[in-house]
């Protein structure tokens, strides 16, 4: 199988704040699934796709939207085959630039899978499940295993100098939710185009 005929994932950051962390977790767990043979991987960065909070007069997913950069961002989707979204947890929920870009799109992501990796004081479970729920009504397959980088990782990697090796169970946990993805992910894409 070739780079070109592979499905094509994309890591999307989903935090823009100065001085974020997010780009720690993308980074690590692009390396991790640049390991596999079976899917190929793109960065995402939303600081690359500035969006104005979604006012829009009618929903993505009943016509086309005017905003010029959330066209671009649209069309940046629809080259992926399925996601995953490194998401920070803030006040038990995803980041507000997340949910934003997300209302940006639809039919981008329907009947594509979607893993998570999140970050904070309980590995952002709270906005995960929420991403989840969000994912469902896009018409996204969310995977079951995701990875929790909980606060005691968080911290470890953020100020005290240590790395995601001195974690081990983390890279354990990434390794099940691409297993996951990837068979979605074919899945999926093989249901798509059979259309």
């Amino acid at each position: 199988m070739t780079q070109q005929q592979k499905p094509l994932i994309g890591i999307v950051i989903g935090s823009t704040r100065e001085g974020r962390f997010g780009e720690k977790p993308a980074h690590w767990i692009r390396e991790i699934a640049k390991q596999r043979t079976d899917l190929a991987f793109e960065l995402v960065d939303l600081r690359d796709h500035p969006l104005p909070f979604f006012d829009e007069a009618g929903a993505p997913a009943w016509g086309p939207v005017k905003n010029e950069a959330a066209q671009r961002w649209q069309a940046k989707l629809a080259t992926f085959d399925g996601l995953v979204v490194v998401t920070p947890e803030y006040n038990h929920g995803p980041s507000a630039v997340l949910k934003n870009a997300i209302d940006w799109a639809y039919k981008e992501f329907v009947r594509k899978p979607i893993g998570f990796v999140g970050y904070g004081g309980v590995g952002a479970a709270r906005a995960i499940e929420q991403l989840r729920l969000i994912a469902v009504e896009m018409q996204m397959a969310p995977v079951r295993n995701a990875v929790h980088i909980g606060m005691v990782e968080f911290l470890g990697i953020w100020q005290q100098g240590k790395s995601f090796e001195d974690f081990p169970h983390l890279a354990q946990a990434a390794g099940g939710m691409l297993d996951d993805l990837a068979w979605w992910t074919k899945a999926l894409k093989t249901a798509r185009e059979a259309v």
